[in-house]
């Protein structure tokens, strides 16, 4: 398939800038993949589109504030963007400035810590820093906002670009599906029987990199840590035998459920994930999702049209862009259920 495939036209006024007032009260569009038919509700009414033993699956990373800015030795400056930390002291980082880095070069950083350059992972530039990597970033870093929110990060951003279940550190960009969850949500789904499991998918800065092939197949996707522990497992295990639905809140929560079965039952996986869902996947894990509306020709978007369909998931968009819907990290939501022959077995 041809990326062009997967564009539709979206109104620059449609993305959001801002968070909602409430986490929960935004918009929920449902798509029922079998008719492709529609629904315009709100996020607060997810509940009622589950059932008692559905299993919920959240992604619980932590937004690291990733963004920093320095002083090379020559004297000129850099932003520095974090992607993966390797280690206590050792990062894997985008670098913008003026003229690259040079191997060995340094960075003068704010607290005193200084990062050096020792070498290159293609595009990123690995940097040893002169104190704790975390805490630097938690300390003097920023919120890496998305590239399309045109404004600088506020003191909010540090609570609202980040779900409420957010426990281990690492990411760069928000599970955004996620940030949609509230107390209000969570009670509802308790009293429906819906229960919950978490694993962890640490998102990089790769998640808004284009996709610049023209065939789709000749992508290659960016590295991301990912944990799906036993315990979600077992989990997804006893979900299917009850008769529940495994119902996946987010893509990361999807790339890191699929990639786990990729043996054909989901299996614990502590790693990296490189996997990209196109058009032609089979869904093992996987029975139904919730996401935000994602970027034209994404692959996030034909991962998507991979469980819906692809006519189906555009024509879905168009009835949000008329509906004026708002998009991408700090917009709507979806909830998508498969379209016939997109899981296996089915």
């Amino acid at each position: 398939m041809r990326r062009e495939e997967f564009h539709y036209d979206l109104p620059p006024e449609l993305i959001a800038q801002a968070p909602s007032a409430a986490r929960s009260a935004s918009r929920l569009l449902a798509l029922d993949g079998r008719d492709a038919t529609l629904r315009d509700l709100w996020f607060r009414d997810l509940a009622g589109l589950l059932g008692p033993g559905d299993l919920l699956v959240l992604n619980d990373t932590r937004v690291v504030p990733a963004r920093a800015f320095g002083v090379k030795s020559s004297g000129g400056r850099v932003e520095i963007l974090l992607e993966r930390v390797e280690s206590a002291t050792t990062a894997l980082v985008q670098a913008r400035s003026s003229k690259t880095l040079r191997p060995h070069g340094t960075v003068e950083l704010a607290g005193g810590c200084v990062a050096r350059m020792v070498g290159r992972d293609g595009d990123f530039f690995r940097l040893e820093f002169s104190q704790d990597v975390l805490s630097f970033f938690e300390t003097h870093g920023s919120m890496p906002l998305p590239p399309y929110i045109a404004r600088a990060p506020d003191a909010a951003d540090r609570e609202r670009y980040q779900t409420v279940f957010a426990r281990a550190p690492g990411a760069v960009a928000a599970p955004t599906a996620g940030l949609h969850f509230d107390d209000t949500v969570f009670a509802a789904l308790a009293e429906r029987g819906v229960r919950r499991a978490f694993l962890t998918l640490h998102v990089g800065a790769g998640t808004f990199s284009p996709v610049r092939e023209e065939e789709i197949d000749r992508h290659v996707m960016h590295a991301e840590a990912v944990d799906v522990p036993q315990s979600v497992c077992d989990a997804i295990e006893q979900t299917r035998a009850a008769g529940g639905r495994v119902v996946a809140v987010g893509t990361t929560v999807v790339r890191a459920l699929e990639a786990a079965a990729a043996g054909g039952r989901p299996r614990p996986l502590r790693g990296e994930t490189r996997i990209f869902i196109k058009p032609g996947h089979r869904f093992r894990a996987v029975d139904a999702m919730v996401t935000n509306f994602h970027l034209p020709e994404s692959t996030l978007l034909m991962l998507c049209a991979a469980f819906a369909g692809r006519e189906a998931l555009l024509d879905a968009y168009r009835h949000a862009v008329r509906a004026s819907y708002r998009f991408f990290s700090y917009g709507d939501a979806m909830f998508i259920t498969p379209r016939d022959g997109a899981r296996e077995g089915t």
